[in-house]
């Protein structure tokens, strides 16, 4: 007869943490010319309209060496450079924050300006 295969699931790890005790992470800040943005929708071929902090919409896009290794859907808060031409219009998305982070950005006053226009 046949023999059963065994599967090996990996079982989950439970973890015993008291949810009062607050995780310390660490959280990418805007620096120099950066600033955050929430993604507003979705254009095609790498690019959105992202609302920033200055109450400007930029068309970003994401360079080609994030491109694979961050998905962005509408909704979520990047961190974006404004390009050095027509910074006014354009820009370029460095990073995506997780829910998580997003939480503790607006926890901690980074994104009152964009609260404010919502």
């Amino acid at each position: 007869m046949y023999k059963k295969k065994k599967y090996n699931y990996k079982k989950k790890k439970t973890n015993n943490n008291n949810s009062n005790e607050q995780v310390v992470h660490r959280v990418k800040t805007p620096r120099n010319d950066e600033m955050l943005g929430v993604v507003m929708s979705l254009l095609g071929g790498g690019r959105m309209l992202v609302m920033c902090t200055d109450n400007k919409e930029r068309v970003c896009r994401i360079p080609g060496r994030i491109r694979k290794k961050m998905w962005i859907k509408d909704g979520d808060i990047v961190l974006i450079q404004p390009w050095s031409v027509e910074g006014d219009k354009k820009g370029d998305i460095l990073w995506r924050y997780s829910p998580l982070d997003a939480e503790w950005l607006k926890r901690n006053g980074y994104l009152k300006s964009l609260e404010n226009t919502e």
